[in-house]
């Protein structure tokens, strides 16, 4: 778009056009990329993909890089602001055994994101960092975040699932199928679920739209996933005070119905919610 020229023999991206204080080099007189060129390839590479908004994660020390960027997103043609947004995000501290895990690239001692996920495994790691608000500071307990106890978090949400989950096969085996219960979905009585915890639950899964809706409009998916160990801590107070399947030779009752409707709203509800935080929903654990 004749926005690039060379100059003792580099590449330059004229960005001062688009209201940047210099022009920058991209390709080196030596044949090697900036700083910025992987910045302007992801860029790109985005937009090819057929990504109308691109959103970029800057940290909190390179928020001048903002205006380079909008002159990057200008020169191929785009509108900064539309086409590219930015969120600015805090530091993110490494914790072991208590201890911060002290970092310098030029010591050696970098940890990189597959360092975290060797640690941690990618689900913890994806719901560790889209758990906070980019506004604060992240403290990752590479411990706590490693443990198979309710104490983690991603355990404590995966596992009401994988309950859940449980659950519904303990139904199937008594003859009470997926699509036994879809069936019922117009037909049973809602007002059978009296329960105090059948009406927390309830609620709570009626929140998830608004908060999807909410969490998408201001950039902000820890909404999402402080959301669902909300609902799946109000299913666990629910499971232990309402017996949803038949005991011994009890008759299945519409009671049992109506919660096995409210267990599968619920599984569907926390799978959707961790889909979206690109966190496995397991059915076993």
């Amino acid at each position: 778009m004749g926005n690039t020229y060379r100059h003792d023999g580099a590449l330059w991206l004229r960005t001062t056009k688009f209201g940047d204080d210099k022009d920058r080099v991209i390709i080196k007189s030596d044949g090697n990329g900036t700083y910025i060129s992987g910045d302007v390839a992801y860029y790109l590479d985005k937009r090819e993909r057929g990504f109308d908004r691109c959103l970029m994660m800057l940290g909190a020390d390179h928020h001048g890089y903002v205006g380079r960027m909008n002159a990057v997103c200008a020169a191929f043609g785009d509108t900064p602001g539309v086409n590219l947004e930015f969120l600015i995000g805090q530091m993110v501290n490494l914790l072991s055994h208590g201890q911060p895990l002290r970092m310098s690239k030029r010591a050696g001692t970098a940890i990189t994101l597959d360092d975290l996920v060797d640690a941690i495994g990618v689900d913890a790691a994806r719901y560790a960092l889209a758990r906070y608000s980019c506004d604060s500071t992240i403290d990752i307990d590479l411990d706590l975040w490693a443990k198979q106890t309710n104490d983690n978090p991603i355990y404590y949400v995966q596992y009401a699932h994988a309950r859940l989950s449980s659950i519904l096969r303990n139904a199937d085996e008594l003859g009470i199928s997926a699509d036994t219960l879809t069936g019922l979905v117009d037909t049973f009585d809602p007002s059978l679920l009296s329960h105090e915890k059948e009406g927390i639950l309830l609620r709570t899964l009626a929140e998830f739209p608004r908060v999807v809706a909410t969490a998408a409009e201001l950039r902000e998916p820890h909404r999402v996933a402080r959301y669902l160990e909300d609902t799946a801590s109000a299913f666990h107070k629910f499971y232990d005070l309402c017996r949803v399947l038949p005991q011994d030779d009890e008759e299945l009752s519409d009671l049992h119905r109506g919660r096995l409707l409210l267990v599968t709203a619920t599984r569907t509800v926390l799978a959707n919610g961790l889909g979206l935080l690109g966190v496995s929903a397991p059915e076993r654990m």
